[in-house]
């Protein structure tokens, strides 16, 4: 990509721009020129002849070279000014504007609005190659088509090829020899199915293909089943998303996915595994590619084939009225269809397949009919297509969508802010009976560095994220965050980075309890796109928020959290999305002025596998505490709730509850007893008195968990690992708490 030299670039849509290469023959089967992806129109010359004249960035070329080369050869490609073709009048005109772009012309172009979208991706636009070009032989073998499937117990695989010659099928030891017209399915009774990773391994089985006895293709797939809900009539537009995998309820949390390289667009493999390797880590179990931005390469579905992470695949379609009534418009839409759909149908982790983002909604919000919105394209051609590609994915046209207005929350998919944007109380997460947040909990979240950075903003909005961030910092902590700010700018950017990870703790908390109607929840977003405090759990370099660790917890597969249920008390849950039965402990402790035990009680539990439980704190304990401070008879007797989930010994998952709010008096390590030991890998830390809010800074390692809490009388042992390419020794270890003075400066060494 063109913006990757790392110079200062301006409008890359008003210029024309040139890319050259010179190279030398292959083998003499290599006639075949491949061109994957160029942004946008484009025309490209072998020799100075033309070749190939483009319009999409989502087209899929490929060029016969045949008598074309020569000893050396020179392959141009110019990508013309996208701005002038722009402001040319066509039509239909369009029946809505939106604000999302700055030109609602882009509608007549297939190609990214990321990158063009002023709100929260300014710039720059991807111009150029953004996948890959190579010479090339032609495949040995066209249309190859494998689609897995699982029946009862047995994996079902279909194949069907045309390689001009004999087609052998290997799987795991099995042979087939495909029918004369190139089809064939094989079947592998006892097949190990392949299951989210929160919920099961993601079994995957090779598969050769063989033409002539030469080996053609390798793939590697998984057999599952899946289904919207758990009834075949399971409406997703009514009911929201329930998915169902192999028969079992999957609770999907994750993000919405943005580009690890959102300049060049074309991710090092590497930083592509590390990525979604801290996904997984994350306890996520699902990621939204949005309309907004781009096709991701087989590279990135393969690692979340292996690695168990379920996909929402938006078609690069948000806000705009396309003009699919134009002949050359429609035929540039179907083949992009074909080749995309084609791309990724037959892979375990395509779950949902979704016509564009935001569509209906914004056709809703501007009063008009929100089916002007699905048309024939989402209506007919996406889910047509979707079918004829074999893949095995629930269907939503629009993402808002369902009920009489799209956005409404408690009826078929939402994009849920009412947390959020509107800041509404922590209580409308219940109250808003959301059944699936295709996005969600937008905050502007600050990283570590660049406090004063970038923020987003919806585009015609006279507030920014940063509001409403400092909205639940008044919240959920009780101060004045402009006070704060200008008295105080170190207490308040660490209140500000704990605030927005407590939030949505606590909204994913309500939404995975066994009485929600939710069915999951996509975070928006994973990744910055620029510096600043973006809506990122992770910043534009890779490294993680403090809202990441908070997630951690409360989505991990076996995971305890609680609710306020008012004058009900304080719900405990305890979740085991693994698929072994969890025999462990639960204690719940009460302490008063953070520090004196006043009540304990513990449970011995087996949860069985797929299964969320619910316990009453206070029936637990055997009498009425006013755990939740809700009938107020007098000063409050305490003010930390503990939820402990421990396996023989070990620590699984701990929660705290703050019924008289989040401790305001800050101390130092002596008063709070405060100390830590480093040996070898692992951090001991322990304390007299509650500490709320730890962080641990080691450079170079990455910690087993961050930004938690300390039990009073308790310890917490930290794995601090490092970090894939950092070789240099720990330097130094840094705790800091909100609660805490100053810093405390663990030794690493004797």
């Amino acid at each position: 990509m063109l913006a990757a030299a790392g110079r200062e670039v301006g409008d890359l849509d008003a210029e024309d721009w040139w890319f050259r290469t010179t190279f030398a023959p292959g083998a003499p089967k290599e006639t075949m020129l491949r061109l994957d992806g160029l942004a946008t129109v484009a025309e490209v010359f072998l020799n100075g002849e033309r070749v190939l004249v483009g319009e999409s960035m989502w087209a899929r070329h490929a060029v016969d070279l045949g008598g074309r080369l020569r000893e050396a050869n020179e392959l141009a490609i110019v990508f013309r000014a996208l701005s002038p073709l722009l402001a040319a009048p066509r039509k239909p005109r369009a029946r809505w504007r939106t604000q999302l772009v700055a030109d609602g012309a882009l509608r007549w172009y297939r190609t990214a609005i990321m990158g063009r979208a002023p709100g929260f991706s300014p710039g720059p636009a991807p111009v150029g190659p953004w996948r890959e070009i190579g010479v090339e032989a032609p495949p040995a073998l066209r249309g190859l088509r494998i689609r897995p499937r699982l029946e009862g117990r047995d994996g079902v695989l279909a194949v069907e090829a045309d390689g001009g010659g004999e087609i052998v099928v290997e799987l795991d030891g099995r042979r087939l020899a495909l029918e004369p017209d190139g089809r064939g399915e094989l079947r592998m009774p006892g097949a190990a199915s392949w299951w989210p990773h929160t919920h099961g391994e993601p079994a995957l089985h090779e598969v050769m293909i063989l033409c002539d006895g030469e080996l053609a293709a390798t793939r590697r797939v998984g057999f599952r089943t899946l289904a919207a809900g758990a009834t075949a009539g399971h409406d997703v537009q009514t009911d929201g998303l329930d998915l169902h995998v192999n028969g079992v309820r999957i609770f999907c949390r994750g993000a919405v996915w943005t580009p690890v390289d959102p300049v060049g667009l074309t991710a090092d493999p590497v930083a592509l595994r590390a990525a979604l390797l801290d996904v997984r880590d994350a306890g996520m179990n699902m990621l939204r590619i949005p309309g907004t931005g781009v096709y991701e390469p087989s590279v990135f579905h393969d690692l979340c084939d292996e690695l168990g992470i379920l996909v929402w695949q938006d078609l690069m379609f948000a806000n705009l009225d396309y003009p699919i009534s134009d002949e050359g418009f429609r035929a540039t839409v179907q083949r992009e269809l074909y080749d995309e759909l084609g791309a990724i149908a037959g892979r375990p982790s395509l779950a949902v397949v979704c016509g564009n983002s935001e569509i209906e909604q914004q056709v809703a919000m501007l009063g008009l009919d929100p089916s002007l919105g699905r048309g024939e394209l989402f209506a007919e051609l996406v889910p047509r297509a979707l079918k004829a590609s074999g893949a095995d994915a629930v269907y939503v046209p629009s993402a808002p969508c369902g009920g009489a207005l799209p956005f409404r929350p408690g009826v078929g998919i939402a994009n849920y802010y009412g947390v959020g944007g509107y800041r509404r109380p922590l209580s409308d997460a219940r109250l808003a009976g959301v059944r699936f947040a295709a996005e969600c909990l937008a905050f502007a979240n600050l990283p570590d560095s660049d406090t004063n950075g970038w923020v987003p903003r919806d585009a015609g909005a006279d507030w920014d994220f940063a509001d409403v961030r400092d909205h639940y910092l008044r919240e959920l902590h009780g101060v004045d965050p402009a006070m704060l700010r200008a008295e105080n700018p170190e207490r308040y950017a660490a209140l500000s980075r704990a605030v927005t990870g407590e939030v949505m703790a606590e909204v994913f908390g309500e939404w995975r309890r066994a009485a929600s109607p939710c069915g999951g929840g996509l975070v928006l977003q994973l990744r910055d796109l620029r510096p600043g405090a973006g809506w990122g759990l992770v910043e534009h370099t890779g490294m993680p928020k403090e809202p990441l660790a908070h997630l951690r917890r409360a989505l991990a597969p076996v995971a305890v959290w609680t609710t306020d249920e008012g004058l009900g008390g304080i719900a405990i849950h305890i979740a085991n999305d693994r698929p072994e039965p969890l025999e462990a402990s639960l204690r719940v402790a009460l302490y008063r002025e953070a520090e004196l035990r006043v009540g304990e009680a513990t449970e011995e539990l087996e949860v069985p596998p797929h299964t969320v439980l619910e316990r009453d704190a206070e029936a637990l304990l055997g009498r009425f505490a006013d755990a939740s401070y809700a009938y107020r008879f007098g000063r409050h007797q305490h003010d930390v709730l503990v939820a402990t989930l421990v396996r023989r010994g070990d620590l699984l998952a701990q929660a705290f509850r703050f019924p008289a709010g989040r401790p305001a008096v800050i101390q130092d390590a002596e008063a709070l007893g405060l100390e830590a030991r480093f040996t070898g890998d692992e951090l001991a830390i322990r304390a007299r008195k509650l500490v709320y809010g730890v962080r641990i800074a080691a450079p170079g390692r990455k910690s087993s968990d961050n930004a938690f809490s300390l039990e009073p009388s308790g310890e917490r042992r930290i794995v601090l690992s490092s970090v894939v390419g950092h070789i240099a020794p720990l330097a130094t270890v840094t705790l800091t708490a909100l609660n805490l003075r100053g810093v405390l400066r663990v030794p690493t060494s004797v």
